[in-house]
């Protein structure tokens, strides 16, 4: 039943939407500062993406020891067990955080956004949830990460399936056994790939569906030890500092030479060297004309390339696996780390099927009916078919700008978003890891930390000064937009049909969804805006 605390108008300075790594980190620092801020949070628990990502597998792909918080009271007695730990061990970091900081009392679980308007007359949001509760805020800060809109695949006949089917971001919080059962993954994304070293393991028969190969790289996993513990404190406070000085956030950066410009001999070692180390040295810690320059490219490829061959026995897999021609510019699509991905197609009761050459014809009651007229029987079909990345959150939601517009309808042929924070039409709606910010080019807990503290600043400038709202102008919004497409031209992106590039969901506008600059760049773009009395935005 509900009650009248439910239906009674809740009257904030903050509403945080989202209840991850930003939210999270939001909410503490603004409620130091003396704000009343909540968080409405659509899951039952903490974790933002950890909260729903519990498909088997599923993992960070940042070393556990940078995949934290910085600040030195919240990692003195935290320790991930693993390097690349996985999903259940990140929700006792946000448990860990609940412990250290009372962030529940703040939240309101089992709450979600539809929608809100903005309110003129008192500069305030007004926002309605889905069972009726309504909220006011002088400020909006939705921090909804780049992956929180699921993309289902029009696939005809899916819903008269007659087994389990679920798409990786909405899997049964109780888990489900794959053990014993004949298990179809559609896609083969960092979750596809994922759930398939498990499925492979456990199923009687895994069949995957795949469009285009994974060029993943090895995750070298392992179990820290008390002395990878030791050393690892240690060198947290400088790998902390190196993280918000590189390209991505992490505490490697790309080579200042250029693969083109060596020998052979000194081009292999470095490639080398960074397959050994793992992750994702592999792309962001290589050569710095890797993304630019389509003969350095071939390179990073070919070397890629020869590693995987010689660890799949039978040659057509391997054609289709790891194609002797590159299927787009190596390191353009998001790589997945794996850990035996490869190897497993060499077992009896793994198959490949390529939906290039043999598309998906219909989900029938009993499976999955191809092109060829083959219909593979499962018991279990995973979706493993991504999301309306990076924009797909905020546009799901009837967010009303100023002039009566949804958020949805103005960007439905592009997105412009001043310093990917703000967007004209929309006054104290700031968002975290959104469209045209390092986003999804970005380790998760240092865009957190970054950007988080200039949302705070933004709010401040507002409020100390005495105004009332903040909001870019149209001709910021273009001249953002105008400078990541300069950034991203000379680049290869271009040149793959990616979600970095919107290109994965039907109708969606090509452009470069993420900031291509790098951190040190967009730092320096947010810096010259502030000094400038906050340039591009009206404080009215």
């Amino acid at each position: 039943m509900t009650t009248a605390v439910d239906n009674a108008i809740e009257e904030l300075d903050v509403l945080l939407v989202g209840a991850g790594f930003a939210g999270v980190y939001q909410l503490d620092r603004l409620r130091r500062l003396g704000y009343s801020v909540k968080i409405y949070e659509a899951g039952s628990d903490l974790g933002g993406i950890w909260y729903w990502n519990c498909y088997p597998g599923a993992r960070v792909d940042t070393e556990g020891p940078i995949y934290q918080f910085s600040r030195e009271d919240l990692w003195t007695d935290w320790e991930f067990s693993e390097r690349y730990p996985g999903w259940r061990e990140v929700r006792q970091y946000f448990d860990h955080l609940e412990h250290k900081l009372d962030i529940k009392k703040d939240v309101r679980f089992d709450t979600r956004v539809e929608g809100a308007d903005f309110d003129s007359e008192r500069n305030q949001w007004v926002v309605r949830t889905t069972d009726g509760r309504t909220a006011r805020c002088t400020f909006l800060v939705p921090c909804l990460g780049f992956a929180s809109r699921p993309h289902i695949p029009d696939i005809p006949g899916l819903d008269s399936f007659r087994g389990e089917c679920h798409h990786t971001a909405w899997w049964p919080q109780q888990g489900l056994d794959f053990t014993g059962k004949r298990v179809a993954v559609i896609g083969t994304g960092a979750s596809g790939v994922q759930v398939i070293q498990e499925a492979a393991r456990d199923a009687a028969d895994l069949t995957v569906f795949q469009r285009t190969p994974n060029l993943a790289l090895p995750m070298h996993q392992k179990t820290l030890t008390p002395e990878d513990q030791q050393t690892i404190k240690a060198s947290l406070p400088r790998r902390f500092e190196d993280r918000i000085s590189t390209f991505a956030g992490f505490d490697f950066d790309f080579l200042p030479s250029n693969a083109v410009d060596l020998s052979p001999e000194e081009r292999t070692a470095g490639y080398e060297q960074a397959w050994q180390y793992g992750g994702f040295k592999f792309w962001l810690g290589v050569y710095q004309d890797t993304l630019f320059d389509p003969a350095s490219n071939d390179h990073a490829y070919a070397f890629w390339r020869d590693k995987v061959r010689a660890r799949i026995k039978d040659t057509e897999l391997a054609d289709k696996l790891a194609p002797m021609e590159a299927p787009h510019p190596f390191g353009v699509k998001r790589p997945s780390l794996e850990q035996n991905y490869y190897d497993l197609y060499n077992q009896d009761n793994v198959h490949l099927v390529d939906v290039a050459e043999n598309p998906i014809d219909a989900v029938t009651p009993a499976g999955i009916r191809t092109r060829d007229g083959v219909e593979h029987a499962v018991d279990v079909i995973v979706l493993a078919t991504g999301f309306d990345s990076v924009s797909g959150g905020l546009t799901q939601l009837n967010l009303v700008g100023t002039d009566g517009t949804l958020l949805r309808d103005k960007w439905a042929d592009g997105i412009d978003a001043h310093l990917g924070m703000m967007t004209a039409g929309f006054p104290n709606m700031i968002f975290l890891y959104g469209p045209q910010s390092p986003s999804g080019f970005c380790n998760g807990p240092t865009c957190a930390e970054l950007q988080g503290e200039m949302v705070i600043e933004m709010i401040e400038h507002v409020t100390k000064s005495g105004k009332a709202r903040i909001e870019p102008t149209p001709d910021a919004d273009e001249a953002w937009s105008q400078h990541v497409r300069e950034l991203i031209e000379p680049t290869l992106f271009p040149l793959a049909k990616s979600w970095y590039m919107g290109a994965n969901i039907p109708g969606k506008a090509i452009q470069s969804l993420n900031y291509p600059g790098g951190l040190i760049s967009y730092r320096t773009k947010y810096a010259e805006a502030k000094d400038r009395d906050y340039a591009g935005f009206i404080v009215s």
